[in-house]
């Protein structure tokens, strides 16, 4: 880690996030519910989850911006202790200046993981700019970092520990764990 990323990653406060590409693969899956009807789901990663957790243990608050509704991001927010959650937003400034407005932040205090070409307008507009490996070329090429896992499986939690380990925490979450 570069004395710059990791002086970026030392003032972060909040952390948000796309969901398909960076929570999950980006497969959208449907399947068919009692009574027939089709519905969405998707597989997230339970290493990202804990870490999300860890987060909010912090005081570092975590928020998703989504272009699209589904009831299984809603369920993976509740379980991670997700502060914001906004879907069905695929214009996104709007949405990141209320945020930055309700938690009374400035952009260098605000991390943000995308993937794809949605995400640069709020990429350009944060302190903290990263993509997933599995992020489209344009993407990676202005962010701050690029994680070395794709997403939904183990982006966010690489995310979330260059966080911790910025700011003196990581020690203490390996002690948690006897690790």
């Amino acid at each position: 880690m570069t004395d710059e990323l990791t002086q970026k990653a030392s003032e972060i406060r909040l952390l948000l996030m796309d969901v398909d590409g960076v929570l999950t693969d980006g497969k959208l899956l449907n399947v068919p519910d009692a009574a027939g009807n089709m519905v969405e789901t998707k597989g997230f990663d339970s290493q990202d989850g804990i870490a999300l957790q860890w987060m909010s243990w912090k005081g570092i608050a975590t928020g998703l911006i989504s272009g699209r509704v589904s009831p299984a991001t809603a369920e993976r927010a509740k379980q991670c202790k997700f502060r914001y959650v906004y879907q069905g937003h695929i214009e996104k400034i709007p949405i990141l200046e209320e945020i930055m407005a309700d938690a009374g932040l400035v952009k260098e205090q605000v991390a943000y993981i995308g993937d794809d070409l949605t995400d640069v307008v709020v990429m350009r507009r944060v302190g903290l700019a990263v993509a997933t490996a599995n992020a489209r070329t344009e993407v990676k090429a202005l962010a701050h970092h690029v994680t070395a896992a794709v997403g939904g499986s183990g982006a966010v939690r690489e995310v979330i520990e260059l966080i911790l380990k910025a700011q003196g925490f990581w020690e203490e979450i390996l002690k948690k764990y006897e690790a």
